[in-house]
């Protein structure tokens, strides 16, 4: 019995919640990932794994020997890394996550800068606004918005953003201003949400913060199509100020209820910890982490001169 391949096979099962995950995985015939685990077991003389029709349970002493062997896969991928020369120079693949706009608008261009910067480095920029998790996906960097848990995850802040109440200087001068956040609920609104309605906008800071109804003419589920409509005239929006901000510089649309501006939320760079951190990681983040803080405080300069205000010549 291979103990290595063995270890990586249970350790598969488990991130995939089934020895079938496993095979598809490891592109390995399922009767052999089975096996592996057996084999494993037997020589263990201990049950690792509980299995039932619909996922699979570690038992105590499995959980106990997948930390450990974790450990151990995850050292010896650093002593491979350090004898291929990952350690001297940047190279091979790095995984990133980022949420869809934010990443489509502000890390997908830096990294078509890096790609140029370090010729052996090959990155899978994966967009989705949902959080993945770095462990299970073997994710290298991620970019979150939002305050982050405690965890053992390395976080870098590269700057803020918040959200932002703003319609077109055409739909304003039509309908009048909003003084009040009470005063959208006579106002054409337009919501950002897919098949579950999502009618309540938290307006101000906390803890004077208060939520306000809306009825919405139109309501859509990406954030560009959020800003289109407001910049054709529909309605007042709620989006985030990254989101906002080209259409805010072109004047198509303004933030109007500044008073009510909520706390700013961070925006980080993740990783795992590691003893060693590979080079390709720390080039990538030696390299967008300025350059994301430059993005993030044009940003808020340009959402912060472009207010309830109508822009001059406009």
């Amino acid at each position: 019995m291979d103990r290595l391949e063995a270890m990586r096979t249970l350790i598969a099962a488990v991130d995939g919640g089934s020895l079938s995950a496993a095979s598809r995985a490891l592109n390995t015939p399922l009767p052999t990932v089975s096996r592996r685990v057996s084999d494993l077991e037997a020589h263990l003389g201990a049950q690792l794994l509980v299995r039932t029709s619909r996922k699979l349970i570690l038992t105590e002493q499995g959980e106990a020997f997948v930390a450990v062997a974790r450990r151990l896969l995850d050292d010896l991928a650093d002593a491979e890394r350090a004898a291929s020369g990952e350690y001297r120079a940047p190279r091979g693949e790095l995984i990133v996550t980022a949420p869809i706009m934010f990443g489509k608008l502000h890390v997908a261009p830096i990294i078509h800068d890096f790609l140029a910067a370090y010729p052996d480095v090959t990155v899978r920029l994966v967009l989705s606004d949902q959080v993945i998790d770095l462990v299970e996906a073997h994710v290298d960097v991620a970019v979150r918005i939002g305050r982050l848990p405690d965890s053992d995850l390395i976080a870098l802040t590269v700057g803020t953003v918040c959200w932002v109440i703003c319609a077109s200087p055409d739909y304003l001068a039509r309908n009048g201003p909003a003084d009040t956040p009470e005063a959208l609920a006579d106002h054409h609104c337009i919501a950002f949400e897919g098949l579950q309605t999502y009618r309540n906008w938290t307006i101000g800071n906390a803890p004077n913060a208060r939520t306000i109804s809306i009825s919405p003419r139109f309501s859509v589920n990406t954030a560009d199509a959020v800003i289109d409509a407001a910049s054709a005239g529909l309605g007042i929006a709620r989006v985030m100020s990254y989101q906002a901000a080209a259409a805010i510089s072109d004047g198509r649309i303004r933030t109007i209820l500044r008073d009510f501006s909520p706390d700013p939320i961070p925006v980080s760079l993740v990783h795992q910890r590691q003893r060693v951190q590979p080079l390709k990681r720390r080039a990538f983040l030696d390299f967008v982490v300025p350059r994301l803080k430059l993005a993030l405080a044009g940003v808020e300069q340009i959402v912060g001169e472009v207010g309830d205000q109508p822009k001059k010549n406009a």
